[in-house]
């Protein structure tokens, strides 16, 4: 593979996953290039003579992006057009919740998105603006994504489950936990495959279902942690931003468009933890 790769929120928890596996890439973040700034995307990518883009920069905050709405957009949106514009082939990262979760099949591609947060609307917006602006684009919806950088669910319950005797975990949002290792993998065996026939949205998650308090469940007890794990609804727990209850995504488009084998969810949870052994 010739290409001249760069990656854009490299520091975060896809990008650090990537930087193993794609060792000559051109690494940014926010602290080397602003990404809603078009004339620096432009004279960045031309300096380096970047051909590849793999959009990890985004505005995560779900609960913030309701009061930052203007700066979640110019992350979520702005960020990803100018990155599309430059030429380049570009594999960008979205989320499930450009999805209302409202359904009860897992979400495929051609499912309207309908989101219900500030997030999930510039989320959209940025995709759109991917698959408008660049000739040759990936969009990757992913979920529930964690790794051992930066912050996520997995680290949260390890740490509160080594910290207390017991918790409370919603019970009531469905999806599917993804481990960035295994999104990477992905991702490096999309690129050489990446051509205008295949531009379009895909989703990846790791295999199978389960509940936020399932999830917890299982992380505790492969953590060797006898933290008592309590089931509770999500009006019990409010949140600034609307979660979509159910957030599956349907991955038959990009097993038979790029020949990959997905992991279930219990195998990546079993290997991001050997890492701490």
């Amino acid at each position: 593979m010739n290409d001249k790769v760069m990656i854009t929120g490299a520091n975060g928890q896809l990008g650090q996953e990537l930087q193993k596996l794609i060792p000559n890439a051109v690494l940014t973040d926010v602290d080397t290039l602003d990404i809603t700034d078009m004339d620096a995307v432009k004279t960045f990518v031309d300096n380096n003579q970047i051909n590849t883009i793999i959009n990890c920069a985004a505005y995560t905050a779900v609960d913030k992006a309701e009061d930052e709405p203007e700066l979640a957009s110019k992350i979520n949106t702005l960020g990803p057009a100018n990155l599309a514009k430059t030429g380049a082939k570009i594999v960008h990262i979205s989320t499930d919740y450009v999805f209302d979760g409202k359904g009860y099949k897992p979400y495929t591609e051609d499912d309207m998105a309908v989101p219900i947060s500030v997030y999930g609307k510039t989320k959209r917006n940025g995709e759109i603006a991917v698959l408008d602006n660049a000739e040759i684009a990936i969009v990757i919806r992913t979920a529930w994504l964690y790794s051992p950088y930066g912050n996520n669910f997995v680290k949260t319950m390890r740490r509160l489950g080594s910290e207390k005797n017991s918790l409370n975990v919603v019970t009531d949002q469905i999806g599917s936990p993804t481990y960035a290792g295994d999104l990477a993998k992905a991702i490096v065996s999309i690129l050489p495959q990446m051509s205008k026939e295949n531009k379009g949205i895909y989703h990846y998650t790791n295999e199978g279902v389960c509940s936020w308090y399932d999830f917890a469940i299982k992380i505790m007890e492969l953590s060797g942690l006898n933290c008592m794990v309590n089931p509770i609804s999500s009006s019990e727990y409010p949140t600034k931003a609307t979660r979509p209850f159910y957030s599956v995504l349907n991955k038959a488009k990009i097993k038979s468009t790029f020949g990959i084998d997905i992991p279930h969810w219990e195998e990546g949870l079993k290997k991001y933890l050997t890492q701490f052994r």
